[in-house]
């Protein structure tokens, strides 16, 4: 018999989606994969010799639980120049990746009955996590907004219970980048409502066209006691299979999250640790740059073949990796017919016509939406997004 608990989440959308492309694959088929929500480059220079020279020295041990002291205060010198603040090792956490910063965020911050407010279409785990701490998810739509929400419905939305709202910006799946009024709008209300805001800017590093990646704290320094900023360098430094994130908050929440880390999975991977911060001490930008430009080369590409699409809009794509289309009017169009009903269909007719692994729309609360991922090679990608469209152009 299971724990209640286990009834309050599936396997994540991502990762099941990512699991039926290997599974077509194996079958022997030749399956072009748009699913993954990672980079395909090899590792940094600096990373790889960090790695090397620590396992080279013998590191095998236990560090402090939130991470070495080295780790934490270079981490605290990057957040404190990225926001333009003061941070010290205190009020920084090193975790297994970011998924685990967001779990210690809820599991800490959160009581039975506690409301927390995400905007939707959302990464599929934040629900899940909030539902796993006794949490509430209350969804806010951004679809008629360009996928940012509008501050009076993020008003609409708050109630007594509410308790903290969670920020992805530029967000996973729709690439969307939240404007400076957003974001002091959503500052002003936590601190007039005393809610927590969990900023997650996982995708910080990748935005586009002109856009600009704004820290909540930077623009209204008046909320940081309330707010967790979550980041990792899973998508930064395309290291998703290392689990090296990390936490940026008040010493109270640290303190709480040194606390849980160390019954759970004790300190993040020694080595990871060690490899991060060689990069963080050598670097000079060059290797960042260089993923910029691939992301850069495929959202141009990707763009410029999406653009052909009869009946589904060009993508926003302002931020991250992903082209997320709307499939609404073309599931209208199709509504009387067999061929799809929801964007669950559509995935499975990708994957089963044109040999695409896509990830639905439904794992981020959105039936009529679909994630392609240009993180990978130049020719998959423009392989992959022309069976697309032959595929979609072809439904009347």
């Amino acid at each position: 018999m299971l724990a209640q608990r286990t009834t309050l989440f599936n396997p994540s959308g991502t990762a099941a989606a990512r699991a039926a492309a290997k599974q077509a694959a194996d079958a022997g088929r030749e399956i072009i994969d748009l699913t993954a929500g990672e980079i395909w480059a090899d590792l940094s220079p600096d990373v790889r010799r960090g790695a090397i020279e620590a396992i080279d020295k013998g590191i095998n041990r236990y560090t402090d639980t939130i991470g070495i002291m080295e780790l934490r205060e270079a981490l605290a010198e990057k957040v404190s120049s990225h926001t333009g603040q003061n941070w010290t090792v205190d009020e920084i956490a090193v975790t297994s990746g970011a998924k685990q910063a967001l779990f210690h965020c809820a599991m800490v911050i959160l009581n039975p009955g506690d409301e927390v407010i995400i905007p939707a279409p959302y990464w599929t785990t934040f629900p899940a996590q909030i539902l796993l701490a006794g949490g509430v998810p209350i969804f806010v739509d951004t679809r008629a907004s360009g996928y940012v929400p509008r501050i009076d419905d993020i008003k609409a939305a708050i109630t007594d219970r509410t308790k903290a709202i969670v920020i992805n910006t530029p967000t996973n799946p729709t690439g969307a980048v939240y404007d400076v009024v957003t974001l002091m709008g959503i500052a002003e209300m936590a601190i007039n409502r005393n809610l927590w805001v969990i900023f997650d800017e996982c995708y910080g590093d990748f935005v586009h066209a002109g856009q600009v990646h704004h820290p909540i704290t930077a623009l209204a320094p008046k909320a940081r006691p309330r707010t967790l900023i979550v980041n990792a360098f899973s998508k930064s430094l395309a290291l998703t299979g290392w689990r090296i994130g990390y936490l940026s908050a008040p010493k109270q929440v640290i303190n709480a999250v040194k606390a849980l880390q160390s019954h759970t999975t004790s300190n993040p991977n020694v080595i990871g640790q060690h490899a991060v911060l060689a990069h963080l001490r050598r670097g000079d930008g060059s290797y960042e740059s260089r993923l910029r430009d691939q992301l850069a080369a495929g959202r141009r590409l990707g763009l410029a073949l999406l653009s052909s699409m009869k009946r589904v809009p060009i993508p926003v794509a302002d931020g991250g990796f992903y082209f997320y289309l709307n499939l609404t009017e073309i599931l209208k169009s199709t509504a009387k017919e067999p061929v799809a009903r929801n964007a669950d269909h559509v995935a499975d007719r990708l994957l089963r016509d044109a040999g695409v692994a896509a990830v639905s729309g439904t794992a981020f609360g959105d039936p009529m939406g679909l994630r392609l991922s240009y993180g990978v090679p130049l020719g998959a990608l423009e392989v992959g997004l022309h069976r697309v469209i032959d595929v979609l152009n072809s439904w009347e």
